[in-house]
């Protein structure tokens, strides 16, 4: 509720200083989804939380949650916090009760923002193994450009996929590697 009366309220300013095309909304699934990013900006959860008036839940870095006046905007954007470089269990579990309530969940499968040259960095299969955990559709996401003011941005929706093929399969490496490579194509389809 807060959020969105958050979004009524800033959303002409945001759109008049970062303008942005949504592309592809219509690929997002009725009931749960999880949708992959690319992560370049700290503005691209901003531009996700304006993209559509589904209520979504992040995944976010744990340390983002030191700061009280970040931890509560965190909270109102409903963020979850997540201890990167380890298997947060409290995440996890958090994220699978996300979508266990057809909720969508929002994840920067790089882990952290792209400073480099390259259009991605190496993908993590975390989103994968909670999607197949949960059977939920994963929706790439792609955000073209750095958000700069007054210069117009797309952010794409791309076509909803499943991984169907690896719910009855073991998440070894092998299989996690090869689910690490898909998602990755998948992001850079929407380019």
């Amino acid at each position: 509720m807060i959020l969105n009366i958050v979004k009524i309220l800033f959303y002409p300013w945001i759109w008049l200083l970062f303008p942005t095309k949504f592309l592809g909304k219509k690929n997002i699934p009725k009931g749960k989804a999880i949708f992959i990013c690319n992560h370049i900006s700290s503005m691209d959860p901003v531009l996700l939380i304006l993209s559509t008036w589904r209520k979504q839940y992040f995944l976010a870095k744990k340390e983002l949650f030191n700061n009280p006046f970040k931890r509560e905007v965190l909270k109102i954007a409903h963020a979850i916090p997540i201890q990167r470089g380890a298997t947060d269990l409290k995440a996890i579990k958090q994220s699978i009760s996300v979508l266990n309530k057809n909720k969508i969940l929002t994840i920067f499968p790089e882990g952290t923002r792209n400073k480099t040259e390259n259009d991605l960095n190496e993908v993590k299969a975390g989103a994968a193994m909670l999607a197949i955990k949960t059977k939920a559709p994963i929706v790439p996401v792609w955000i073209k450009k750095k958000p700069k003011i007054f210069v117009l941005n797309t952010l794409k929706f791309g076509q909803p996929f499943t991984l169907d093929e690896f719910y009855d399969k073991k998440l070894d490496k092998e299989n996690l590697d090869k689910i690490s490579k898909l998602l990755t194509e998948k992001i850079l389809q929407n380019k």
